[in-house]
C-alpha cells in the first residue's frame, strides 16, 4: 500500500478539510495516509526538504518550489477583501510603521510578502504562530512596534486589546481588483502522474465531506482553537469555503499578480507559471 505522508498546520482550515481523511470517513483508493502538523514557517520550510508527499504552504512560498511541487487545485485558503492583519498598541496609518519593527510569521509567508509589496521599509521580526499567544507577549513587551497576524490571531486582536492598523487583504484587493490567495496545497511531482491524479482526488474528497458535515466538523473542532463556537464558524466561513473546494479563475489570476509584484520589487527570484495538479 502506498504511503502519503501530508503536512498541515494545526489551523482550523486546515483541520476541517484534512479531518475527513485522518478520520477514515472516506474511500482513499487503496492510500495509506498520514497527517502531521506543523506552524506555517516549518510548513513553509519542509517544502525544501522533499519528505513530504502534500504541504500546506504559503501561496507565495510557491513560487521557490514549483519545480518539484505541483499547484493542487484545491484547499486554498483565500481572502476576498480581508486577509491578515496588522496590528498595534494603537491605531495609526500604515506609513507611519516606515522604518520600525513588526512581528511576522515568517519571511516566506504570504502576509510577509504582501506586507513588503505595501510597505517596502520595515525591520521583520519572526514570531512563529505557536503558541498562539506568543505574538501578543511580543507586542505587550515592546518587542515589537506591530504585529503580522495570520490564522485565527486574526480574529482574536480586539479581544487581546490591540487596534487595526491595515488589513493587508483589503488593502491587496482595493489596489489589484483581485483575491488574495494565503495558503495552498501543493504536492511532490516525483509521485508520477497517477498517484498525483489518486491523492488529489481523494483530499478533494475529504474537503467536500467536511463541507457536507460543516456542524459536526465545528463540534469536533470546539475546544482546539482560541476561537470560540461563533468566532470558529465564521473563521471557516473565511477560509474553508468555495475557494477550497475549486480554485477559481480570479483567484489564479491573485495568484499570477502576487508573483509579479514579488518579482518586481526582489521578493523572489521568478514568477513560475501557475502548474496545477489533475
Amino acid at each position: 500500500m502506498t504511503l502519503i505522508r501530508i503536512a498541515c498546520s494545526p489551523d482550523s482550515d486546515d483541520a476541517f478539510m484534512f479531518h475527513a481523511l485522518a478520520h477514515g470517513e472516506i474511500d482513499t483508493e487503496g492510500l495509506s495516509f498520514t497527517v502531521e502538523q506543523h506552524d506555517t514557517d516549518t510548513l513553509n520550510a519542509l517544502a525544501s526538504e522533499d519528505r513530504i508527499d502534500v504541504v500546506a504552504v504559503s501561496a507565495a512560498r510557491y513560487a521557490t518550489i514549483a519545480d518539484r511541487y505541483l499547484l493542487l487545485p484545491h484547499g486554498a485558503s483565500v481572502g476576498r477583501g480581508f486577509g491578515p492583519v496588522v496590528v498595534a498598541k494603537t491605531g495609526c496609518d500604515l506609513d507611519e510603521l516606515a522604518g520600525k519593527r513588526i512581528a511576522v510569521p515568517g519571511l516566506q509567508t504570504t502576509a510577509y510578502v504582501v506586507l513588503r509589496i505595501l510597505l517596502d521599509r520595515f525591520e521583520p521580526v519572526v514570531v512563529p504562530i505557536a503558541p498562539h499567544d506568543a505574538v501578543w507577549r511580543s507586542l505587550r513587551s515592546r518587542e515589537v512596534d506591530a504585529a503580522l497576524v495570520i490564522h485565527e490571531g486574526r480574529l482574536t486582536y480586539e479581544r487581546e486589546g490591540f487596534a487595526l492598523v491595515c488589513d493587508v487583504g483589503e488593502a491587496w484587493s482595493r489596489v489589484y481588483g483581485l483575491p488574495l490567495p494565503l495558503g495552498v496545497n501543493v504536492i511532490r511531482r516525483a509521485l508520477g502522474r497517477d498517484d498525483i491524479a489518486r491523492v488529489s482526488r481523494v483530499c478533494r474528497r475529504s474537503i467536500l465531506w467536511a463541507s457536507a458535515h460543516r456542524d459536526a466538523l465545528l463540534r469536533a473542532l470546539a475546544g482546539k482553537s482560541p476561537l470560540d463556537a461563533a468566532g470558529l464558524d465564521r473563521y471557516l466561513a473565511m477560509y474553508a469555503n468555495a475557494d477550497t473546494e475549486a480554485m477559481a479563475a480570479d483567484v489564479l489570476e491573485g495568484l499570477s499578480k502576487l508573483f509579479s509584484e514579488a518579482l518586481s520589487r526582489g521578493l523572489i527570484d521568478r514568477a513560475p507559471p501557475i502548474d496545477l495538479a489533475p
